[in-house]
């Protein structure tokens, strides 16, 4: 059993922290982004050095209190949030926000966990190179976060996940030592890998405090386009002739339905409309050329090949970098749309990709047997991950659905269980999906996660209620 922040507690990181570690909780530590969790209170604090992190980890393991990690706050499974239990520790990694390193000629960067995303995106462009994750939240994500996570984003399909990204971590374990795990090594077969068991763990196994990231070679060119495909089944044609023409140059391919439009339509925010009339289905697809090759020559190519074999029906190119930008912002924008509308159930999953389009239809049926919903599947088809979000019909709020919204959930996680695919394809597992994961999870896994967290958190410190219970 937990213990709740003590005095004594206070006291004791009071003495051995500087007072720049202390912050106000506010409610935007206890809030996450759907308000759909609401947290009940803890001691707020901010190191600014691995160091002090794990004088808050050796501390909190001695009082047997909770430890809540906090990067940006902009995960959406309540990972960040302790609703309820013992009064935890949040420890917010907002103040390490330093780059310590950049090896450029090897493609690495080392960055504390708490910087955000679009600043380690911004030193690797300084650099001369890329650091490909990216997603909608990258302005206020933090790094550590979207390790723990794995987060995945728009260029999973060329460039991977977080995990993927990463060659090494520094961590700070549930008995506050140090993992001293920064290596710039592309080969290292020396045992366990420890830096694999922390990236996705959300918090659950330690804390993350800096990490040794992979970089690439500014693409010669760049270039998107949005072409109307009558169907998911056209869209994957186009991806894998995507890929015999275009090789590993396609960074993107993402699938957009109408519905997502209508909803800009409906709340906003205001984009170009890049077609007179909504179609129902089109793609993204955005590329990142070598030298020699023009990228809106390439995707007239691939348009036109496309069209020959009735993949598609109507297209537009991007004839410059703003335009390729407000293509972006199309796709970009369909979240918050979604939040304006307010959904019954979001889902975020993954399916093998060659049953994207069976799975769309069998969902579909089987939630009609339901109610009626309006449905936004939208998101990464090249790695098969799709954003299958329910919303009420015009006229009815979300409220109207509440007393159905886990119905809806396990309709639609049956669906995917059942074309073996995956119930959290990249926002992790966090609180909400605990219950989800011990339904559809294998349960030599789960076993398997529960041993690790046994041995390596005994005390169950490390964001409890997080991932996996016992």
């Amino acid at each position: 059993m937990l213990n709740s922040v003590t005095d004594a507690l206070r006291a004791e990181l009071t003495s051995k922290l500087p007072s720049a570690a202390f912050r106000e909780l506010t409610d935007a530590y206890l809030r996450e982004p759907r308000s759909r969790y609401q947290g009940s209170g803890g001691l707020l604090v901010a190191p600014d050095r691995t160091e002090d992190v794990a004088t808050v980890v050796r501390a909190c393991a001695e009082a047997r209190v909770g430890i809540v990690p906090y990067g940006g706050g902009t995960g959406l499974v309540g990972g960040q949030i302790a609703e309820s239990g013992p009064v935890p520790v949040i420890l917010s990694l907002e103040r390490m926000t330093r780059i310590r390193a950049t090896y450029p000629a090897e493609n690495v960067l080392v960055a504390e966990a708490g910087v955000i995303l679009s600043n380690v995106q911004d030193a690797a462009e300084a650099e001369g190179r890329v650091f490909p994750l990216s997603l909608a939240s990258e302005g206020s994500a933090r790094i550590g976060g979207n390790l723990s996570t794995n987060a995945g984003g728009v260029n999973v399909l060329r460039y991977g996940n977080a995990r993927d990204l990463c060659l090494g971590v520094e961590a700070v374990l549930p008995d506050g030592s140090v993992l001293h795990g920064l290596s710039r090594l592309k080969k290292d077969n020396t045992g366990y890998d420890m830096r694999h068991l922390l990236i996705g763990a959300e918090g659950s196994l330690g804390i993350i405090t800096a990490a040794s990231l992979k970089l690439f070679p500014k693409p010669a060119g760049e270039g998107a386009a949005l072409m109307v495909v009558e169907g998911p089944e056209a869209a994957l044609d186009l991806l894998a002739l995507a890929g015999d023409l275009l090789g590993h140059q396609v960074s993107a391919f993402e699938l957009i339905n109408h519905m997502g439009l209508d909803f800009l339509t409906e709340v906003g925010p205001e984009v170009r409309a890049p077609f007179a009339d909504t179609p129902e289905w089109m793609v993204l697809i955005d590329v990142g050329c070598v030298a020699g090759v023009e990228p809106s020559q390439a995707l007239e190519t691939l348009f036109e090949a496309a069209a020959e074999r009735g993949l598609v029906t109507d297209g537009v190119i991007a004839q410059s970098g703003a335009q390729r930008d407000a293509f972006w912002a199309i796709r970009e924008s369909i979240p918050e749309a979604n939040k304006r509308i307010g959904s019954v159930s979001s889902h975020d999953i993954s399916v093998p990709v060659g049953r994207i389009p069976e799975f769309i239809t069998r969902a579909g049926a089987a939630l009609a047997t339901l109610d009626d919903f309006r449905i936004n599947c939208f998101g990464h088809v090249g790695d098969g991950n799709l954003h299958y979000n329910v919303f009420p019909v015009r006229g009815k709020s979300r409220d109207d659905y509440d007393h159905q919204r886990h119905a809806v959930k396990r309709i639609v996680h049956d669906v995917v269980a059942q074309m073996e695919g995956s119930i959290s394809a990249e926002h992790g597992v966090g609180r909400l999906k605990v219950a989800d994961l011990n339904r559809y999870g294998d349960p030599t896994k789960l076993a398997a996660m529960r041993a690790i967290k046994a041995a390596l958190d005994p005390l169950g410190i490390m964001n409890p209620g997080a991932v996996v219970t016992a």
